[in-house]
């Protein structure tokens, strides 16, 4: 390691590595450069001339943002001259720049004021009139009003480099140059809104939270997006109860400040006026009718208690986006109290199966952070950039920053295919295209396996095989879809696995009923569906089946239920949920609405009216069991409450199940669908690209993978 080079920063003596930008030397040693078009992990710009410094036995100032440090090296980022250039340069960025912070929804978090009121005039010299430019909207999301650009071009950057969609662009030249979108008039994008959150000013406003609030009026409340498997941390602004707007500028969780529009504009779903509010019962007539919540759990506790007591049958469809706490007590209280096994979800990924092919190895489970460190990484089956957009965000940043080795095996063009080595594979040839890749993949220091559900059941243990015949580090992820699709697995919602992958046999039960089992089955007696939507897409061969639907909405399956209870989103709950790398988070509560419980509640009520004592029904209560319990899980507690993500270590052993490939089948959702939540979020269905297709290709155009069906699934909350 080369040595360290020593500088002066303000009198202060500073050691930093070669190559480091002086603005980041002087960074990490608390002494603050200004700047707006300077951005950390973006192309240098130089541009806006805000982190102008005096370096000694230099003729003029110096820009520190483009400037690496040099040994010996005196600074000076606070002298009078220094202080004069800034100040002049504001007086220029004003000279046009609306004065209307009183209405910008940047009032209160602008860089620009907050220059102005450290470094800024008390006057402006400037007695014309405003040049003035009317506002545009580029699509439902983005609005852009000229006059208020300072042109530091970091939105151009974000979305060029960031997230490789480069929508935005420079129009016109001096004077009257301004941003662009590619569309001409309109934007054709991800819709991920980046731009507006990095503008520094407030050129680019959210078309959900101009002029509705001040960010003073609201709590800012950190918790994990409710739509994808890869965990992203969005902090919600709430006032009175309504989620006014999502970002995570503080940079918090695993994916830093990145969103895609699911977690930064998808969250309307919550407020939406078909939300259930009050508990259902279906009458004599076949009518619903409203009722109290001690009359619809006293209803729903007398008839599972009159079926188990004859031994009936029960069926148990449990969801992808429930806690982590909810669904642990799920199975806890199916299997424990109805003593049955007939348990199951919809499965995205076999995460089983690879956790039964890595026994006997350790380490070999990749994180989110993982993918950004990596030396190289192999993506399989999968349209990252459509389905799951942070780890195509990570890949990207590691192949700009670390310059990593990508492989992209797909049917069609992937946005990955812009940098990455790609290889056309049709669907079921994935295994077979790898030996091309042998000799290149060998070659590399380390390797992350990024795969869908085209590798599932046997093929993994082909995969993982492959990965260890070619003698480097290899590390895996089991792509899967929800927001907790990994905790259900985890959590036990399989009719053959208890919770961390143990046989059923070891609870004194035998494997139940999977999925379509249940559905095809004549004979239930009780169809309990938490927080899923399987009659959507299928029917329900039991013509007498007592059916309980736990909902936010009322979806196909909840228009066929017996009784109906209102359940509460996952903003409005507390509890944890682990990623699809195996990281467990904290959610925390934030929005409210009015009549509802949450699915850890209902459960424990029908429980109680049943005299079953499950215990507290806190969900810091039941993690502490999910911790002492469930292996893989004794992650440490300080990190998950403290918001950071806890990696989980799945069981170390083989896991005594059959494998049922054709129970994974990914939902294919897009950036703009996420079953019954995208349906049910406005902002999702209004942009342009809504509802999206998986495999674009580098020229927009749309691919379709082969013998796929593009729909917008409504199967899961």
């Amino acid at each position: 390691m080369a040595d360290p080079i020593n500088l002066t920063i303000d009198g202060q003596p500073v050691k930093t590595a070669p190559g480091t930008l002086l603005i980041n030397a002087a960074k990490e040693s608390g002494i603050a450069i200004p700047a707006f078009c300077y951005y950390d992990g973006l192309s240098l710009q130089a541009a806006c001339r805000m982190c102008l410094v005096e370096v000694e036995k230099t003729p003029k100032l110096q820009v520190a943002c483009t400037l690496p440090v040099a040994e010996g090296m005196v600074v000076h980022t606070d002298s009078e001259m220094v202080r004069g250039a800034r100040k002049g340069m504001l007086e220029f960025l004003l000279t046009n720049h609306p004065l209307d912070c009183p209405v910008c929804d940047k009032g209160g978090e602008c860089e620009l004021q907050d220059m102005v009121f450290r470094y800024g005039a008390g006057q402006s010299r400037y007695v014309e009139t405003k040049l003035h430019v009317d506002e545009k909207q580029w699509s439902p999301v983005v609005f852009y009003d000229a006059p208020r650009c300072i042109l530091c071009y970091r939105c151009v950057r974000i979305c060029g480099e960031g997230l490789g969609v480069s929508a935005l662009g420079i129009g016109n030249r001096g004077a009257a140059a301004e941003i662009v979108p590619n569309g001409g008039d309109h934007l054709e994008c991800d819709e991920c809104g980046a731009c507006i959150d990095i503008c520094p000013v407030g050129a680019l406003t959210s078309g959900t939270y101009r002029y509705k609030t001040r960010p003073w009026e609201m709590d800012h409340i950190g918790t994990v997006c409710t739509h994808c498997s890869n965990g992203c941390t969005t902090t919600l602004g709430i006032r009175n109860g309504e989620i006014m707007r999502a970002n995570n500028r503080d940079r918090s969780g695993i994916n830093g400040e990145f969103l895609c529009i699911k977690g930064r504009y998808g969250n309307d779903f919550n407020h939406n006026p078909d939300r259930l509010t009050s508990p259902l019962v279906r009458g004599p007539n076949g009518e619903f009718r409203a009722v109290s919540w001690a009359v619809a759990l006293a209803t729903v506790a007398k008839r599972f208690m009159e079926v188990k007591s004859r031994g009936g049958k029960f069926a148990v469809v449990g969801s992808n986006h429930t806690t982590n706490e909810e669904n642990y007590l799920l199975q806890k209280f199916v299997r424990q109290h109805l003593g049955t096994s007939n348990i199951d979800h919809h499965r995205t990924g076999d995460v089983a199966s690879l956790v039964d092919a890595l026994h006997g190895k350790t380490g070999m489970n990749a994180t989110m952070d993982d993918l950004y460190n990596a030396k190289a990484a192999l993506v399989i089956g999968a349209d990252l950039a459509q389905e799951h957009p942070l780890i195509a965000y990570q890949l990207r940043a590691n192949w700009r920053h670390h310059k990593a080795h990508v492989y992209a095996v797909t049917p069609s063009p992937v946005r990955e295919d812009n940098y990455a080595v790609a290889f056309r594979a049709e669907p079921g040839d994935e295994l077979q295209a790898l030996e091309s890749l042998r000799e290149k993949l060998a070659a590399e220091p380390e390797l992350i396996i990024i795969f869908n559900d085209c590798i599932k059941g046997q093929q993994i243990r082909q995969l993982v095989a492959f990965g260890d015949s070619l003698g480097i580090p290899i590390k895996y992820v089991c792509l899967v879809d929800y927001s907790n699709s990994r905790g259900a697995s985890d959590m036990g919602l399989l009719p053959d696995l208890l919770p961390g992958y143990y046989p059923v046999s070891d609870a004194g039960l035998q494997p139940g009923l999977n999925y379509f089992s249940m559905l095809t089955a004549t004979d239930l007696d009780v169809f309990w569906v938490v927080g899923a939507n399987p009659l959507s897409r299928y029917k329900l061969a039991s013509p007498n089946a007592f059916i309980v639907v736990q909902d936010m909405f009322p979806t196909e399956t909840a228009r066929r239920a017996n009784v109906v209870f209102p359940a509460a989103s996952a903003y409005e709950k507390n509890g944890t949920v682990t990623n699809v790398c195996g990281e467990v988070q904290k959610i925390m509560r934030a929005a409210k609405t009015m009549g509802v419980k949450t699915d850890l509640e209902i459960i424990s009520l029908i429980a109680r009216d049943m005299r079953i004592d499950l215990g507290a029904p806190k969900p810091d209560a039941v993690f502490e069991e999910i911790r002492r319990l469930v292996r893989g899980y004794d992650v440490s507690l300080e990190v998950v409450q403290t918001g950071g993500a806890a990696h989980t270590t799945p069981l170390n052993g083989r896991v005594e199940y059959t494998p049922r490939p054709e129970m994974v089948q990914s939902a294919r959702n897009t950036l703009f669908t996420s079953g019954t939540l995208g349906r049910y979020s406005k902002m999702l269905g209004s942009v342009l690209e809504a509802p999206g297709q998986l495999y674009h290709d580098p020229h927009k155009q749309p691919m379709i993978r082969p013998g796929s069906v593009q729909l917008e699934t409504s199967e899961h909350r």
